[in-house]
């Protein structure tokens, strides 16, 4: 059986669409679903390319950064593998994921987002009597913009320093700097958290009843204060992190048992429990993960895909542009120990 990924023409025009990805670009020229029943199947139209130009990107027996470059074609695919590895890094312990309760996809720089202001004293279904007005909730603009900042990292490397490098080694440095590119993002929600997008929404701050001393009580009374919210994510900085592992509720054998056989901790108030070095000292997030934050993505990762194929690395930029909007004000509060 012929398959069409083996004499497609590449070039980095292909990186240029408005609209759509390298990879989108690729499938729409070679549809993954061409290849089900195959030894192909699985793989998607960039690493059916890999494959075509024999490149192997991980393991011991992965290639060397020069093999992107021995034909015009392969070198196309190099921006993209860039862009993946540096994802992939980004993904990699990213906490955003779990404090988002939505990703908005926007092109442009200037967004405007919604909020709900529930009417009335309480934000539930009541009963209403026989021609009462019943209780509303207004969706309204956000009066302000939210601000979207463009993160990313310069890599700065000749083509003679890292050729002869193999492409497993060379991933580690890419997916460290998606790790540094994920954590300036997470920074810049957790600055929305406590301080607001810009329209009178900072967090309500509470504080514990004895000054520094953090008890149960005070996280149970924390907790409390979110109804009709939910508090299942708790978002503290690594010296509140161990304030919260020696209270003697945290020592519940199974907590213990759960953290030891999956690393993962989880509080006895039901909140996931994520230790952040982008918190301040002494303070701690909680929030209803599914009405607290919005992200909204300028753009997925961007890598300048001229300086890399045309002249082989030197300085590219790999940059990613996104924000942060508040929903449910009410949905996230802050307690600082």
């Amino acid at each position: 059986m012929a398959f069409s990924y083996d004499n497609l023409k590449l070039d980095k025009g292909m990186y240029q669409e408005a609209g759509r990805t390298f990879t989108q670009v690729l499938e729409s020229q070679d549809p993954s679903e061409r290849y089900k029943g195959t030894s192909l199947e699985g793989l998607d139209a960039f690493q059916r390319q890999l494959k075509r130009f024999d490149i192997k990107v991980k393991g011991a027996g992965s290639d060397v950064v020069e093999k992107f470059f021995r034909t015009a074609d392969s070198a196309v695919l190099f921006p993209e593998y860039i862009a993946r590895t540096v994802r992939q890094g980004m993904e990699e312990g990213d906490l955003l994921p779990h404090i988002t309760a939505a990703t908005t996809r926007f092109d442009g720089m200037d967004y405007r987002s919604i909020t709900a202001q529930a009417g009335g004293e309480e934000k539930e279904l009541r009963y209403v009597d026989e021609g009462a007005q019943i209780p509303s909730t207004t969706i309204k603009v956000q009066s302000n913009l939210v601000k979207l900042r463009k993160r990313g990292r310069m890599l700065v490397a000749s083509y003679e320093a890292v050729r002869y490098q193999k492409l497993d080694l060379f991933s580690v440095t890419l997916r460290q700097m998606g790790a540094h590119i994920s954590r300036t993002l997470l920074a810049d929600a957790v600055d929305v958290l406590m301080n607001g997008d810009g329209n009178d929404n900072a967090a309500s701050v509470d504080n514990v009843a004895a000054g520094g001393t953090l008890t149960y009580d005070d996280l149970v009374n924390f907790w409390a204060k979110f109804d009709p919210y939910e508090m299942n994510a708790l978002l503290v900085s690594g010296d509140v992190m161990v304030k919260l592992l020696k209270l003697t509720e945290f020592q519940n054998p199974l907590t213990g048992l759960n953290f030891q056989g999956t690393g993962k901790l989880t509080t006895p108030l039901g909140a996931t429990l994520l230790r952040t070095s982008v918190l301040p000292e002494n303070t701690c997030i909680g929030l209803d993960k599914r009405f607290a934050l919005e992200m909204v993505q300028g753009s997925d990762v961007m890598v300048e895909y001229d300086k890399l194929i045309d002249r082989q690395l030197e300085r590219a930029a790999i940059t990613t542009i996104a924000g942060f909007a508040k929903v449910f004000p009410e949905a996230s509060r802050v307690l600082e120990v």
